[in-house]
């Protein structure tokens, strides 16, 4: 049996079928990875561990020179602590627009006492171990993935990663990132870091 319309119906629909069909070519392609957008604002794991409001919040960090912010952050304590024995206190308080990559509390505890101990107890070896976690610059989390940064200490340090995944010389985690002082960036990293030799 033959239909007469279904042969002029298949000729109407082919184009139309194919249309969209040749146009998929030039479609985007849905599985193309975007490049990650840099945070904004804290990010991290352990910013959540800071206070709302008071000592240690970002908000009172806002208002406090960098050795002073540390100072009054649980997170840091320890590294407050090292500064002022080290005498950088004063130094960090007194530069403008640095970073510090501050080693928390976990930082210091992950070292065996008789490590911390030694390091506490040389001055001269405090001060360059401390030195290299200070940028003289404000390093932006855009800079964070692919990023070399020359230390006060002299030598260099590294950060890798992305999203809000980063890391300082491939050893130490960005664990409360992009924290404003008065005169500095935070980033509190859960290791501490080495100059080379």
């Amino acid at each position: 049996m033959r239909f007469p319309g279904l042969r002029t119906a298949h000729a109407l629909i082919a184009p139309l079928v194919a249309v969209p069909l040749a146009l998929g070519a030039f479609a985007p392609h849905v599985n193309a990875q975007a490049p990650t957008p840099s945070p904004t604002g804290t990010f991290g794991p352990d910013c959540s561990e800071l206070p709302r409001s008071g000592a240690g919040s970002v908000a009172a960090m806002a208002e406090q020179k960098v050795a002073d912010a540390a100072a009054g952050s649980r997170q840091l304590a320890q590294l407050a602590s090292a500064l002022k024995k080290a005498r950088l206190d004063d130094t960090l308080n007194r530069s403008d627009n640095i970073t510090l990559f501050a080693p928390t509390n976990h930082a210091f505890n992950s070292l065996s006492e008789a490590q911390r101990d030694s390091l506490l107890n040389d001055p001269e070896q405090l001060k360059k171990v401390l030195a290299y976690h200070v940028v003289d610059a404000d390093v932006t989390p855009s800079e964070l993935p692919n990023g070399s940064f020359k230390t006060l200490e002299g030598s260099q340090l590294t950060t890798s990663g992305s999203g809000t995944s980063f890391k300082v010389n491939n050893t130490a985690d960005i664990v409360c990132g992009n924290i404003t002082t008065a005169n500095a960036t935070l980033y509190l990293i859960d290791g501490l870091l080495t100059p080379p030799d």
